[in-house]
């Protein structure tokens, strides 16, 4: 018996047992009874609950439910919102033209390949694992000072927090730099010769292509803007003049010709100037547009996929993994001869047994997901994990890293 129960019970029998029968002792000694009674009635309602709980599991079993007691709406639910990732219809190329996570910059640093007007720091944030730059100063402009040879077709990923103040969001520029007049920091507002303006706000997403002297081309979305204090990923699709952004499981805009036909982008900088907000960036990424997925695997013989994601560490496939896990099952099921196997593979991070393992599961689930998802034979799927055993780049950069973690689809 518990020493509270003993304490009530010594209490109410020295109350009736008092000879002088004080009122004051008969009212604490019925304050104690009721306490009593309502203590044993919630510890009889909740074994009551127990059971209930209990039957239903039962119930669940004896009907087949192997997924517990979960609710069958909430299932319909997260199929659904699975299903909404059908719009990343985007494919990342094969080929890692640029990418940034400052996992090579101290914390507490302004991160060393950048450059700025204004104060800025690489944080831990206890959201999300890795490195961020806090863009922390006060109407500053962070600009990554190499050049980047981004090719007419391109597609552009970064991961993005918004603060909890942010309002009228932060801006990014993609442009192309005056030669005549370069500049490592520019905090011009239509920096160089010709660029594309996207302006992530946080009610809307706007587009503007510029050029010096002509008509600035615009686009615009309210469709699922970014979200305050989460990891919001956000994907820049450009395929000559036609821009297409994606974010939350749709995309949320698509403009044909929202670039001036001659701009050759070359420079990013992010611009926070009059934003009155203090993001943090981090995992920007440039790939090649989408390959020919069928001509690669049925001709070449292998694809490697950097449009498969994970969260670090976990096997489980993402959602927006739709579209390049659906480029593979169309050559499938266009060819139903052809076998398939599919290798997990890390970068040199971490302990190499358990990077082994986790490449295995990953290969294992994104067969899986070709089976669930499209509906594709196991049969014709093999799966293997090569850990870090198989670079394809030296780990001695984040970009090369960045090229090792992937996906490879090999034909049988």
């Amino acid at each position: 018996m518990k020493k509270s129960r003993i304490l009530y019970l010594l209490l109410f029998l020295f109350v009736f047992a008092n000879a002088d029968g004080q009122g004051w002792l008969k009212k604490l000694g019925n304050k104690v009874v009721d306490k009593v009674e309502k203590k044993a009635e919630k510890k009889t309602d909740q074994a009551i609950d127990k059971e209930l709980d209990n039957g239903q599991k039962a119930t669940n079993k004896s009907n087949g439910n192997n997924k517990g007691t979960k609710d069958v709406s909430t299932e319909s639910s997260e199929k659904g919102k699975l299903e909404s990732f059908t719009q990343y219809d985007f494919v990342p190329g094969d080929k890692i033209i640029f990418f940034e996570d400052f996992s090579q910059d101290l914390i507490g640093d302004f991160p060393a390949q950048w450059t700025g007007n204004s104060t800025g720091e690489v944080k831990k944030l206890n959201i999300a694992p890795g490195n961020w730059l806090h863009m922390n100063g006060k109407d500053a402009v962070y600009c990554y000072t190499k050049k980047i040879a981004f090719p007419d077709n391109f597609i552009f990923e970064f991961d993005f927090v918004p603060d909890k103040d942010y309002s009228r969001g932060t801006m990014l520029n993609i442009y192309e730099d005056d030669p005549a007049r370069p500049q490592e920091i520019n905090d011009d507002a239509w920096p160089g010769l010709h660029g594309l303006k996207i302006i992530i706000a946080e009610n809307e997403w706007e587009t503007i292509g510029y050029k010096s002297g002509s008509e600035n081309l615009t686009g615009s979305s309210n469709t699922n803007p970014v979200i305050a204090e989460k990891v919001n990923h956000v994907i820049i699709w450009v395929q000559k003049r036609r821009v297409r952004i994606y974010h939350q499981g749709a995309k949320v805009l698509d403009i044909p010709t929202n670039i001036h036909s001659t701009t050759k982008f070359n420079k990013i900088v992010f611009n926070g100037w009059d934003r009155n907000s203090h993001p943090y960036i981090t995992n920007l990424k440039v790939t090649t547009a989408s390959p020919d997925t069928r001509s690669k695997l049925l001709t070449e013989g292998k694809v490697i996929s950097y449009g498969i994601y994970f969260d670090s560490g976990k096997d489980i496939v993402k959602p927006e993994s739709y579209g390049s896990i659906r480029e593979i099952a169309n050559v499938l099921n266009e060819n139903p001869t052809v076998r398939i196997k599919v290798t997990g593979h890390t970068d040199s991070d971490g302990d190499d047994a358990l990077n082994l393992d986790l490449s295995k599961r990953r290969a294992a689930n994104v067969k899986q997901y070709l089976i669930d998802e499209f509906k594709i034979d196991g049969s014709r799927i093999e799966t293997d994990g090569k850990g870090e055993s198989a670079p394809i780049a030296d780990n001695n950069s984040a970009e090369n890293k960045a090229k090792n973690r992937r996906v490879e689809f090999t034909k049988l």
